[in-house]
């Protein structure tokens, strides 16, 4: 079987794509935007374009029999008329190749009341069904995913671990079935084999509970005590900047998951029981405790912040170019240029930025009150790195063994900025880079002369007295 794997670097493709390189009978394809986001992989073809460029599409669809179809236009703000376009333009062109089966994971809710953000999901599901005559569509629909790494569940633990007390809006009491994505996964994959030949729609989730149980939940399955003290105001946009400030996610985010939290996220069918008998969804317990092992082992294969695309709108390539460079340049010594690149390679997260941490994190709340990233995102893992990882507010978009590693800015900037560690001639270079935005970005780079002065300098001789 001839399968095409779309949204490949993000949270769910990348999990899909080790699932179905398991199965021996599936010749898989991957369709990304940027193929350097991919590790290589043996039995696999990568074909670079995206759903706009009809072109790369039809390439890409050439031969196959079933197509994943994992994209979501979020981050643009105009992202409903892109994610209907770009469903339209799927279909099509599944539909000219001969594709057989479109297999597609949206939200569950009810079109009447369902946020902009889940109406987006609902609207690309009718697209990707609309035709049965011509093609099957497999629409799965999956309310909170519980995984290390998931939006939902990071604001969750964030929650959760921060606050021993929680004034909650009337918004915890809102219903939903949550899933473990170990669980979404093994759907989407068996979907490939499915028997079935018409269009159908596959809700799948847990147990029933409140968002108020989900936070308690983890608080008990993870030892701590919490107290929630509920009020009965709505308070979204009270709570987005809360989310914002408290959790990893960025005000954009945060305000879409709160907006939803409005309606019920309930299953309106059976269909995942009837069509998959032999998948028994984990209970929440045993979600969160499957997922909190996964982190403690350093094992996160994917998390939400993958696939944020704007740092792959830049050229990284002429940085010698940049209006405004800091470089510090220290030889080495006896020290081996593998020990200096695994420690430049562990920076961020609970390692930190080999000092002034304490401005960093200054620098991250700022960041977070303009609707940023801030420096929570942290690390996937806290040694290993690879492209397109994210670093608490910054983006990994080169890295090259025992060489390089190019970090690029995703905090709130009057310009563009990057951060470089190179090893070359014996000596390393750190570097900053700095593409300022009219006047404002030339006042922002001149204040900070200072602060680079101390927090550079101190980051290259610590780094590489942590090598040694």
């Amino acid at each position: 079987m001839k399968v095409l794997l779309t949204g490949a670097n993000g949270y769910i493709g990348r999990r899909l794509k080790h699932r179905l390189l398991q199965e021996e009978t599936i010749h898989l394809r991957l369709f990304v935007t940027h193929k350097q986001t991919l590790t290589l992989q043996e039995r696999v073809e990568i074909f670079q374009g995206n759903t706009f460029d009809t072109q790369s599409l039809d390439r890409a669809l050439e031969g196959i029999d079933t197509a994943y179809y994992l994209i979501h236009s979020m981050a643009s703000h105009n992202y409903r008329e892109l994610d209907r376009k770009s469903a339209q333009n799927f279909l099509d062109a599944c539909i000219q190749a001969g594709v057989k089966r479109i297999i597609y994971l949206g939200g569950l809710g009810e079109k009447k009341s369902a946020s902009e953000h889940l109406l987006s999901r609902i609207e690309t599901g009718e697209i990707l069904s609309s035709r049965p005559d011509a093609i099957q569509t497999l629409w799965f629909r999956a309310g909170v995913i519980i995984g290390s790494g998931s939006a939902s569940f990071e604001i969750i633990r964030h929650l959760v671990e921060k606050l021993p007390f929680m004034i909650t809006p009337k918004w915890v009491n809102t219903l939903c079935q949550p899933i473990a994505q170990s669980d979404v996964i093994e759907y989407l994959t068996l979907a490939a084999f499915l028997s079935a030949h018409e269009n159908v729609m596959i809700d799948i989730g847990s147990e029933t509970m409140s968002y108020k149980h989900l936070l308690l939940g983890y608080a008990d399955a993870v030892g701590l005590e919490r107290t929630l003290i509920p009020v009965p105001f709505f308070t979204p946009k009270l709570s987005s900047y809360w989310l914002t400030i408290m959790t990893p996610v960025p005000y954009s985010i945060a305000s879409a998951l709160i907006e939803g939290l409005k309606s019920e996220v309930l299953l309106t069918n059976e269909n995942a029981v009837k069509l998959f008998p032999t998948i028994h969804p984990l209970s929440y317990r045993e979600a969160v405790n499957a997922t909190v092992e996964e982190i403690k082992t350093a094992q996160v294969l994917s998390r939400w912040s993958d696939a944020s695309g704007e740092a792959w709108e830049t050229d990284h390539a002429n940085l010698a170019d940049a209006v405004f460079i800091d470089r510090q340049i220290i030889p080495l010594g006896d020290i081996s240029a593998k020990k200096v690149f695994d420690t430049f390679c562990s920076v961020g997260g609970k390692t930190g930025w080999f000092g002034f941490d304490w401005l960093w994190v200054m620098r991250g709340f700022i960041d977070k009150l303009f609707g940023g990233f801030g420096i929570s995102r942290g690390r996937r893992d806290p040694t290993s790195v690879r492209i397109g990882d994210s670093i608490d507010f910054w983006k990994v978009v080169d890295l090259q063994e025992n060489q390089r590693l190019l970090l690029f800015a995703q905090m709130k900037l009057p310009g563009k900025a990057w951060l470089e560690f190179l090893i070359k001639d014996g000596k390393l270079y750190q570097s900053a880079y700095f593409y300022p935005q009219g006047l404002a970005g030339r006042v922002y780079w001149y204040m900070l002369i200072p602060f680079h002065f101390f927090v550079f300098r101190g980051m290259a001789n610590n780094l590489i007295k942590k090598s040694k």
